[in-house]
């Protein structure tokens, strides 16, 4: 019998190593493929409320994107990590007013809480799949998030090998 668990966290090592050996000049590159083509997409789209993380660590920088947002007059929406899997959701008016959260997140400090919809949602993870299908880092905050949000858009910020 397979063990899910086990294979699980097997390829979270194994995205991690990668995504940490990623060379700067390819990290940059692929960061800047990325977010033109996620800043595309919400032009496209028409998008007026976004829903994004902060990138930490190593994580794909996609910062660019949510300053575009933020210079567009688009609502962003970001992330505050809560106990037992739970996430809320505040607005960023600025990535200057940000305090430190559990597990390494920032979030906005003394911001609004959102409880609207989102025309998309750039999710974290660490691998993806063609079906939409995400390993994260183990907790289970954006799983339950997203499936809250059947109409709203998804998209992954991955690098290549994260695919």
């Amino acid at each position: 019998m397979i063990n899910l668990k086990v294979e699980k966290q097997q390829l979270r090592a194994v995205m991690l190593e990668m995504r940490n050996g990623f060379s700067a000049s390819e990290k940059a590159a692929a960061e800047k493929r990325v977010c033109d083509q996620l800043i595309n997409l919400i032009k496209e789209q028409k998008a007026k409320v976004v829903h994004s993380f902060l990138p930490m660590g190593k994580e794909l920088n996609h910062t660019p994107v949510i300053e575009f947002c933020l210079a567009n007059q688009i609502t962003v929406i970001t992330t505050k990590t809560l106990p037992k899997s739970t996430l809320q959701h505040l607005v960023l008016a600025d990535l200057n007013n940000l305090e430190s959260g559990v597990y390494g997140t920032k979030h906005p400090r003394n911001a609004q809480e959102w409880t609207g919809t989102y025309d998309l949602i750039i999710v974290p993870g660490l691998a993806f799949d063609s079906d939409g299908n995400r390993l994260g880092y183990g907790g289970g905050y954006y799983d339950a998030f997203t499936k809250n949000h059947p109409r709203s858009w998804k998209v992954a910020v991955a690098f290549p090998f994260q695919l």
